[in-house]
């Protein structure tokens, strides 16, 4: 038996859903790990918080952080936008490089923004916002709604703070502060996606809005009271997706570890006792959800 399984706890294969059947007009939703997500249709792919590379935990610690590109290019071939939730490592650090190999426009905060000038992006693809803007991508829409990051490290947000200015590339992972939290509104004219990258957000900027499929993060969640009953009282979706439940330190296409206190199970009950059908799949597992035209 590897160390690691035996100092992490690996998904119980019975928690993931059953496949689901693409139609000639679904809208496919392929999970990246950690809150990664690329949504695909004939019209449009979007990709959010693309966190491929996976360096190790002494590399993560020790080292500047290298993007693989040959892995991003490999999962990834075909981008036209890139969505950041926030800008630490574990969400931005390969989104520079996937707009390099595909031409797709990063859009986040500032400090998204600063990371993709950092990374050698020229200005014309970089997309900044403060949120409560529908940006137009192709025939679809898609919105930042200003949040806050979830306490997810021993009750405290880590690595808080902004980047104003381009951080040194490549970074060390504490160089690259959260900025400006967004979670995002993908409208995709008939199925409505939202991101959730982190465990908390602002009930002021949910209510009014509305979703079919949520993608949330599952770990810290426990510091935010009644987190997933809100998410569901204020946005009504009829699948939840979670993310952020693996270490994000195996290797993409290995078995993934869960985060320590990720309670995955109890997260999946959560979400059935909230009146929602939860939709777990592996990393690079791909789920189809169908357009209402």
């Amino acid at each position: 038996m590897k160390i690691r399984q035996i100092l992490f706890k690996q998904p119980d294969q019975a928690w993931y859903c059953a496949p689901t059947i693409p139609t000639t007009d679904s809208v496919e939703l392929q999970y990246l790990g950690t809150a990664g997500f690329v949504i695909r249709h004939p019209e449009r792919t979007i990709v959010l918080d693309p966190y491929l590379s996976r360096p190790d935990f002494k590399t993560t610690l020790t080292k500047p952080l290298q993007p693989n590109t040959a892995l991003i290019q490999k999962i990834i071939p075909h981008a036209d936008d890139v969505l950041i939730g926030h800008a630490h490592y574990d969400h931005i650090l390969d989104a520079p490089d996937l707009c390099k190999q595909t031409g797709a426009r990063l859009i986040g905060s500032r400090a998204t923004k600063m990371v993709g000038l950092a990374a050698g992006l020229p200005e014309a693809q970089l997309v900044e916002t403060t949120g409560r803007e529908d940006i137009a991508s192709g025939t679809w829409t898609v919105r930042g709604l200003p949040s806050i990051h979830g306490k997810a490290l021993f009750g405290k947000v880590p690595l808080a703070g902004d980047i104003t200015e381009p951080p040194p590339w490549p970074p060390r992972f504490h160089q690259l502060k959260h900025g400006l939290v967004l979670n995002w509104v993908v409208d995709t004219r008939g199925l409505k996606i939202v991101h959730i990258d982190s465990a908390d957000f602002l009930n002021d900027e949910l209510a009014g809005q509305s979703a079919d499929v949520v993608c949330l993060c599952a770990i810290g969640r426990k510091h935010r009271p009644n987190y997933v009953r809100d998410v569901v009282r204020l946005l009504q979706p009829k699948w939840i997706v979670p993310c952020h439940w693996d270490t994000m330190i195996t290797p993409l296409e290995d078995t993934p570890d869960l985060l320590p206190d990720v309670q995955l199970a109890e997260f999946l009950q959560e979400i059935r006792d909230a009146g929602c059908e939860p939709m777990l799949v592996p990393i690079l597992g791909k789920l189809h959800f169908p357009r209402q035209r």
